[in-house]
């Protein structure tokens, strides 16, 4: 019933564009001052993956073992997406431009950073993240995704109707002599 509600109702679509915004300022605001200012995750990931020891971890083993074995020596990548993300993240949800896709992608990287021990606004952003995800196509009509979703579609039907379209009969007419 409340999932109905955040996908169907015209109140639901005002508060989600309310949400959808706040989160996509907090993301770009993020991003942009780690492209701008320089960004650097090296020291980051050492401290997650420090967090993964003692008698209560803040980190659990396995997430530490990635961290340590997989994203640490990929810094450089990750010095860039990071940053990059963030930034495009956020530029999706204020426009409201493939909106599902970017809360889902805001939710990943929210749900990276609490696995790395760092709480602060991350599950409250992956919280409301999730109601933008729930609410599906609702949560952008107040922006682009009302003009790019339905050409998008029109575009996947017409690829995909093209060549399953019935072909009209052909008739012969024959030549009449007499």
């Amino acid at each position: 019933m409340f999932n109905n509600w955040l996908r169907t109702n015209k109140v639901a679509m005002w508060l989600l564009t309310i949400i959808r915004v706040y989160i996509g300022y907090e993301w770009m605001t993020a991003g942009w001052g780690k492209l701008t200012g320089g960004f650097e995750a090296g020291g980051f990931l050492q401290g997650a993956i420090a967090k993964a020891a003692g008698d209560h971890p803040a980190v659990q083993g396995w997430w530490a073992a990635f961290l340590e074995h997989a994203a640490l020596p990929g810094v450089k990548l990750f010095n860039f997406i990071i940053p990059l993300g963030e930034f495009l993240v956020g530029v999706g949800l204020i426009l409201g431009t493939f909106t599902t896709f970017a809360a889902l992608m805001g939710l990943v990287m929210n749900a990276a950073f609490l696995f790395s021990g760092t709480v602060s606004t991350n599950a409250q952003m992956l919280l409301l993240e999730v109601l933008i995800i729930v609410a599906a196509a609702n949560a952008g009509k107040i922006g682009l995704d009302r003009w790019v979703l339905p050409y998008l579609r029109g575009l996947w039907n017409k690829m995909t109707h093209r060549d399953h379209e019935p072909k009209a009969p052909t008739t012969r007419l024959k030549k009449r002599t007499a």
